[in-house]
């Protein structure tokens, strides 16, 4: 990848933060305004902390896309209370993933259902997100998924990528949603540069439930983490610099899991567009 690719998708980051208890202070220290900040929600806690964070970092100046999950979502009276409440806060975009909360809340068991009454509801976000997978979803197949975002095409605008450490299949991926004519942007989710011992630390305080559902189902995860250079951020962005970088790509910016890691992240992209520069 040339250094000018890469620091483009650099410049166009978002920063994916839970929300805990020290998150606001860390995202005020450490990221600047012009970077966007995205808030998990908890199928433990419930949309209440994503919102309650989300109202307090656009205060202070941030662009905020919140994730509502549609199976947290109790009913379509709940819906329209928190897109009134994201709007007053001054939200115009919405990350819309299925979520993981079993049995659901209410009536939405996916994504489409919550897009589609978005849309009676007159449409109040102008940036709408959904989710893409890279690596085969555990419980679906990979030509359902990618089924799954031609449906939701007309109702989003973008596409956020899961969590991927390989290039050449985020790549292919990427290739085979085009062919199928799904053209919405995509942002790339990419794990910033995370320390074992954190992400454990961090996985310990969603909750016992969570974080036994964290660790079974993200396993792999540690080990890329923990080997010695088993994970470098860069050179996923650089093996992957033709997929990401064609314009045939549609690549709009890269997807940043800090596990809240927020100052290793921006530290370490601060780093390499110094170096880059």
């Amino acid at each position: 990848m040339s250094a000018e690719a890469l620091r483009a998708l650099l410049a166009r980051v978002r920063y994916e933060v839970l929300p805990a208890r020290a998150t606001e202070e860390k995202v005020l220290a450490h990221v600047p305004r012009d970077v966007v900040v995205t808030v998990t929600a908890s199928p433990v806690k419930g949309l209440e902390p994503t919102l309650a964070l989300t109202e307090r970092l656009t205060a202070h100046g941030f662009r905020v896309v919140p994730h509502v999950p549609a199976r947290l979502l109790r009913d379509d009276a709940h819906l329209k209370d928190v897109a009134e409440r994201l709007r007053a806060a001054g939200v115009d975009d919405v990350f819309v993933p299925a979520g993981d909360a079993d049995p659901p809340a209410g009536p939405y068991d996916g994504a489409l259902p919550v897009l589609r009454t978005l849309d009676e509801l007159g449409r109040p976000f102008p940036q709408t997100g959904i989710t893409g997978y890279p690596e085969s979803h555990p419980l679906i197949h990979d030509d359902i998924t990618i089924q799954s975002m031609w449906d939701k095409r007309a109702h989003a605008t973008y596409i956020v990528s899961n969590m991927c450490f390989d290039p050449r299949v985020l790549g292919d991926w990427i290739a085979r949603i085009r062919r199928r004519d799904v053209t919405l942007p995509v942002y790339v989710g990419v794990a910033g540069p995370v320390q074992r011992a954190k992400l454990l630390a961090m996985a310990t305080k969603i909750g016992v439930g969570e974080s036994t559902r964290f660790l079974t189902k993200h396993a792999s995860w540690f080990l890329r983490f923990a080997t010695p250079g088993g994970y470098v951020p860069e050179r996923l962005l650089d093996r992957g610099a033709q997929a990401f970088t064609a314009p045939s790509a549609g690549v709009a910016g890269l997807h940043l899991f800090t596990f809240n890691q927020i100052a290793e992240t921006e530290r370490w992209r601060r780093a390499l567009l110094d170096r880059l520069a």
